[in-house]
């Protein structure tokens, strides 16, 4: 069980300042170890992660926080917190609600490989996301 109970030294810990006020967070599964994604969250994403025990990321395509999960219910819950040597990237270690971390329908986000340079889909998709989304403009 994840105990956040003192995390107050933990904010001052974290480096905010390299990447303009961001930091890269690494989300995998917490039982197999699968890289699920990789996100970015600020200090108030982190703040809100510390408190809910949900990841949340901040978007910088929409310039806003969101809590992975909001919009398709996909949540993920955060089991363990490990943080770089530099303190400025963080690795969650998440139990993954729903069928997929990706909005694109697979399980993780890295579903392409590139080899002889061609790339090649290696997961099959989970989900529809035009029926999670709605339809893509």
């Amino acid at each position: 069980m994840l105990d956040l109970s003192n995390t107050q030294g933990l904010l001052m810990r974290i480096d905010f300042e390299k990447l303009d006020g961001l930091v890269p967070v690494i989300a995998q599964d917490y039982k197999t170890g699968k890289v699920l994604q990789l996100a970015f969250m600020n200090q108030e994403a982190w703040e809100k992660t510390l408190a809910e025990k949900k990841a949340c990321y901040f978007s910088r395509s929409r310039n806003k926080l969101w809590t992975k999960g909001e919009s398709s219910g996909h949540f993920q819950i955060v089991k363990e917190i490990l943080v770089d040597c530099d303190n400025d990237s963080i690795l969650l270690k998440v139990k993954q609600i729903g069928k997929a971390a990706c909005h694109d329908g697979y399980a993780s986000c890295f579903y392409k490989k590139i080899e002889k340079g061609k790339e090649t889909i290696v997961e099959e998709k989970v989900f529809d996301p035009n029926k999670v989304y709605g339809e893509k403009k």
